[in-house]
Parts: C-alpha cells; structure tokens; sequence
C-alpha cells in the first residue's frame, strides 16, 4: 500500500485520534493514504464512523501488540 503520512496517535484517548486524524488528512491529496496508529480500543468504531461520514475510505485495519493500524484513503 502506498502511504503518503503515518500518524502516530497512540497513547490518546478519544476524541483525540479522530481530531489528530483530521488535521493530518488536511495535509494529504484526495486519493492519498493516511496510515493511523492508536491504541485507544475505541478508535476503530470512532474512525470507522469518520471516514464514511467524511467522505473517505477506510481501505484496511489491523491490530498489532496492542497497536489499532487503520489505512485511510481521502476522498
């Protein structure tokens, strides 16, 4: 997958994932992909409802030790 940016949201509690993820896809074209990390185990219904709302993809996500990784593709 081609990742423009990796944000690096672990350690936050919500909503700061989703208003970091935000800001960060304000500096990516439509069509690039916006990699999250977050540890905040409400991050995936929270980002999952984001991205639909806001008009993205959310292409794929996956958990690692602990880590929620979710790949974003602006729209």
């Amino acid at each position: 997958m081609n990742v423009k940016k990796v944000l690096d949201a672990k350690g936050l509690a919500c909503p700061m994932p989703i208003v970091k993820t935000k800001k960060e896809m304000e500096t990516i074209e439509s069509g690039e992909i916006l990699e999250i990390h977050a540890t905040d185990k409400g991050a995936k219904s929270d980002l999952t409802a984001w991205a639909k709302s806001g008009g993205h993809e959310l292409l794929q996500d996956s958990e690692e030790d602990g880590v929620l990784k979710f790949w974003v593709q602006k729209g």
